[in-house]
């Protein structure tokens, strides 16, 4: 099973937006390019974010932009914009009822994933955009130095 890279991905588009902003254009063709992706997925994927109030976006113009402040953008914010609250774990519900395993691991499995799941989401909504886009800037910056230092 192929896991979906659309959470990720609108980050990636989001994080691109903002530290590219008035220094390229930001066509679905260059944010494709930074994510190697098609521009098609780039423009759904900006469709789903204008619809959650993330960003605005004009037809047939190189010019999104955030429609709010990073820090005021969580994780979760992008999270359900995307995923729509799907679940993060999935059980399988083929299992054997006669046996004890397949008789109550679907059971056993959704209390843990549960709990999981919830502390998984409160962290996203505690990581806000603007710490992904300080994280990116410093893991550059280290890139940067040590290309400086073996040259």
């Amino acid at each position: 099973m192929r896991v979906s890279t659309r959470f990720s991905d609108s980050i990636h588009i989001l994080a691109f937006i903002e530290i590219y902003k008035g220094k390229i254009p930001l066509t679905s063709e260059n944010i494709a390019s930074s994510i190697k992706t098609s521009p098609v997925v780039v423009r759904r994927l900006m469709g789903k974010l204008r619809n959650a109030g993330l960003i605005s976006t004009v037809h047939g113009s190189a010019d999104p932009k955030l429609l709010r402040e990073p820090s005021d953008i969580s994780m979760y914010d992008v999270f359900l914009a995307t995923e729509e609250d799907q679940h993060l774990f999935t059980i399988d519900e083929k299992t054997n009822p006669q046996c004890i395993v397949g008789g109550n691991i679907q059971q056993t499995l959704s209390e843990f994933y549960k709990r999981a799941e919830t502390a998984a989401k409160a962290e996203l909504a505690r990581t806000t955009l603007s710490d992904v886009l300080d994280t990116i800037l410093v893991h550059q910056a280290e890139k940067e130095a040590q290309a400086h230092q073996t040259k």
